[in-house]
């Protein structure tokens, strides 16, 4: 074909994209799936698990609106939009719009780094690394619902559709997108948080399209912020993006057809032009839906999802065999890239570093035995025996464990003692907080007690806990609102 030809084909194309929103196309598939879903098409099973999901981040929003960079955020946005449509969460509350709120509350979502995780399904999609699924939907759910007045049954059906959109794209996109750079809690989030809108919005179907194409051109986010209050601000962008697009769309604001499909669309060209696997999401909306089938992760450490194995495999090592940190001579962390690539930094100076730092996670686990929020802090990362320790951890890219692809956390930990013995430990596949190893429903209310209770009171905990475990009753969601307020916050109902 000449190049004049060619450029007439394009052309071709674009005029064809401008006029018709709506074609036979993978964005078109989406759009249709949006617009039928009702909550009688989801199981029983999604149900539940997208109430441990909503538990869980509802427990790290709050815990998270504590830290630096929810308060930081929090003094940038108070002030800036005088409306009053939903909820900024935490000790320190106001109410503003509802993007705004959506910012602020997703970026605290993500702050701790202990929000759910989901799974993959192949050897070439990267456990762990396809995106945090249900803080973007999560805290556009409880914005748009709390402005609207939307029953529970409404809440689950628009959550659980834009985490079923979000996770299909996350996992039929090429792995280049989060190889090469990419944060795709971050792009892929805007997704969850545009189709969850949507839902709720009720967009037609040109509308939808226009939105998918507006939150296309909206989502951004890179690794190079791990490690730095900018990443859980990817998270919280994520649902600001989200929800303006729809909302832009619902006024009749413009994106263009096939946001999702080449040439030009999502697919292309944030994949570095690899494209994406239709097979993993054309005729696979909701068949299976992803919160079943493989499911999600709920994370039991508040850092990086692929550290967790090692963890628990450090922490038996360290049980089962009494061991005291002082005799420790050298700590191995044999791991694919997979783990050690994006768990980057060799030592960490600060509790973000220390997220995605395998000395220090080792280190911790060494020291006391457990790493939470109280392990987690500049204070602890920065002491002099946590300091001196994570110098005796090396990490070992592993040719065996690498060869075994990436869909699972494999890695074994060896410890070298101070007489003479070395100690080993291979980390369980069965990642605990999974679906081969849940948390129970008491591990659930432990986790969540321990992240609600820097805001809410006992009696607060217990009630919002059993509100989200009976959610489809709730008739209108300003009741879950206002049990997330802490009494103490002078916010009025």
């Amino acid at each position: 074909m000449s190049d004049s030809m060619a450029e007439k084909s394009v052309n071709s194309s674009i005029n064809s994209s401008i006029n018709s929103p709506v074609n036979n196309s993978v964005s078109s598939e989406v759009v249709d799936f949006i617009s039928a879903v009702k909550y009688e098409d989801f199981p029983a099973e999604a149900i539940t698990l997208a109430k441990r999901c909503i538990i869980d981040g509802l427990g790290v929003m709050l815990a998270g609106s504590t830290q630096p960079a929810g308060r930081i955020l929090r003094e940038h946005v108070i002030g800036t939009d005088n409306r009053a449509d939903a909820t900024v969460f935490g000790p320190e509350g106001f109410k503003t719009s509802v993007a705004a709120a959506a910012l602020v509350n997703g970026t605290s979502g993500h702050a701790l780094d202990w929000d759910d995780t989901q799974l993959a399904t192949s050897a070439d999609r990267i456990f762990g690394l396809l995106t945090h699924p249900t803080i973007p939907p999560l805290v556009t759910a409880l914005a748009i619902g709390e402005r609207e007045g939307i029953s529970g049954t409404q809440f689950l059906t628009a959550f659980l559709t834009g985490f079923e959109v979000e996770c299909k794209i996350s996992e039929a996109i090429h792995p280049d997108h989060y190889k090469k750079g990419f944060h795709s809690s971050a792009t892929v989030g805007t997704f969850g948080a545009a189709v969850t809108a949507a839902k709720l919005f009720d967009l037609n179907d040109e509308q939808t399209a226009h939105m998918l194409a507006i939150a296309a051109s909206s989502a951004s986010g890179i690794r190079v912020s791990f490690g730095s209050m900018t990443k859980p601000l990817h998270v919280g962008r994520a649902a600001q993006n989200g929800i303006v697009a729809t909302e832009l769309a619902a006024l009749g604001f413009t994106g263009g057809k096939d946001a999702l499909d080449p040439p030009w669309g999502f697919f292309q060209t944030f994949s570095h032009g690899q494209g994406f696997d239709a097979e993993r999401i054309v005729g696979k909306l909701g068949n299976p839906h992803t919160i079943v089938s493989p499911g999600v992760s709920i994370k039991p450490y508040p850092c990086g999802v692929l550290g967790h194995p090692t963890m628990d495999a450090m922490r038996r090592l360290v049980i089962d065999n009494d061991v005291d940190a002082n005799d420790i001579v050298a700590i191995r962390v044999r791991a694919g890239s997979n783990i050690l690539n994006p768990l980057r930094y060799p030592i960490a100076n600060n509790e973000l570093e220390a997220k995605f730092c395998p000395a220090f996670m080792m280190s911790a686990i060494a020291l006391r035995r457990k790493a939470g929020i109280h392990e987690f802090n500049d204070e602890f990362v920065c002491s002099e025996p946590v300091q001196a320790l994570m110098r005796k951890v090396e990490c070992v890219l592993d040719p065996d464990i690498e060869a075994q692809g990436w869909e699972k956390i494999r890695s074994t930990v060896e410890v070298d003692m101070a007489d003479g013995r070395t100690l080993v430990q291979k980390a369980d596949e069965r990642y605990r907080g999974g679906p081969d190893l849940p948390f129970s429903r008491d591990d659930l209310f432990e986790k969540f007690s321990d992240c609600a209770s820097l805001v809410l009171s006992d009696e607060e905990i217990n009630k919002v806990f059993a509100l989200v475990e009976s959610l489809e009753t709730c008739t209108d969601i300003k009741e879950l609102v206002e049990s997330l307020k802490p009494v103490t916050s002078g916010l009025e109902a």
